[in-house]
């Protein structure tokens, strides 16, 4: 893992950071980036064809639900979504949700 460079302020520079925030995060763990910690929270992305876009969820968040007319919009929503629910349940002194606790399966059915 590299580190990123300090500027002449003595600041950390995000911005050299970011090509290797990625190989940072490994799937299913949370890690600590100076004061900022990143998780990795799965959604679930359905179709909803009477809105005519996404409804999007966030299943280690009970109640954290979004939409979007695409994909890309759903995403962004359910990003905030999960931001405010995760600020709420700090300034509430709540345990913060565990994202590698969801686990994403697939079944196949044949018929």
């Amino acid at each position: 893992m590299r580190a990123a460079r300090m500027n002449t302020q003595g600041r950390g520079c995000i911005s050299q950071l970011r090509p290797y925030l990625f190989s940072l995060l490994r799937p299913g763990r949370a890690c600590t980036i100076g004061v900022m910690k990143v998780m990795d929270f799965k959604v679930f992305l359905e179709p909803d064809e009477e809105y005519g876009g996404y409804v999007v969820t966030c299943p280690s968040i009970p109640g954290c639900h979004s939409q979007g007319k695409t994909v890309e919009e759903a995403l962004a929503n359910i990003r905030e979504a999960i931001e405010l629910c995760l600020e709420v349940m700090r300034e509430r002194g709540e345990e913060l949700p565990n994202p590698n606790g969801t686990l994403i399966g697939s079944i196949v059915v044949t018929q």
